[in-house]
């Protein structure tokens, strides 16, 4: 077989002498079959605040409708993707940039359910994903609410010096300064899940990110 001359080798990170394949499908013809912009819908906020249920609904929801989606839970991909991976600051970025780019790319509607506390981690997934596809859902729940419900008992461990580095007891949280979507108590109770879920949905449509 001959060897193409021209080919460019690069080396990116650890990784020498590597080459770039363009695929033979572009990005505009998967979303032209799949009926629908690809995306990265990023909901942050504290344990506890609702995040896993909100993605739930929607990945339900958008099933309903006839649209692809997935999602990535935090908890999830620590039991395969990303179990070699702590809790520290620069883990947590890089559980947090491995997986958003490729969903996109595929077409797929990809539902990140993370605490990911730390803005310049998110900024660094917005950066990754091009053309306006990354949607930064903030769940607005305030830490007293989210460890009064403590639906995983983290809380009261973490209280009790048993959980390290737990977000919004020994380790900060930092909300959005501009999101996409925010998610608020209503009367100071929780929205429903499927209340939730309508309000992302509405941002797709209105945006275009999903085709009659």
């Amino acid at each position: 077989m001959q060897v193409m001359e021209n080919l460019v080798r690069t080396t990116v990170g650890m990784s020498t002498n590597i080459v770039w394949h363009e695929c033979s499908i572009g990005k505009l013809e998967r979303q032209n079959l799949l009926m629908q912009k690809g995306c990265v819908i990023w909901i942050t906020g504290f344990s506890g605040s609702g995040k896993s249920t909100l993605a739930s609904m929607l990945n339900r929801q958008l099933h309903c409708r006839g649209h692809v989606s997935y999602v990535l839970d935090g908890d999830n991909l620590r039991h395969g993707l990303n179990k070699d991976l702590s809790f520290k600051a620069e883990d947590r970025a890089e559980n947090i940039c491995r997986v958003a780019k490729l969903f996109a790319d595929a077409g797929v509607i990809c539902t990140a359910s993370l605490i990911s506390p730390y803005r310049r981690d998110r900024d660094a997934c917005r950066a990754l994903v091009p053309d306006s596809m990354f949607i930064e859902v903030f769940m607005d729940v305030p830490l007293k609410v989210c460890e009064e419900r403590d639906p995983k008992g983290l809380y009261k461990l973490a209280r009790a010096g048993k959980i390290k580095g737990f977000t919004g007891i020994d380790d900060p949280y930092e909300p959005p300064m501009d999101c996409e979507i925010v998610i608020q108590l209503k009367d100071g109770k929780y929205q429903t899940p499927k209340a939730m879920a309508e309000q992302v949905v509405t941002y797709l449509e209105e945006n275009g990110y999903l085709k009659a």
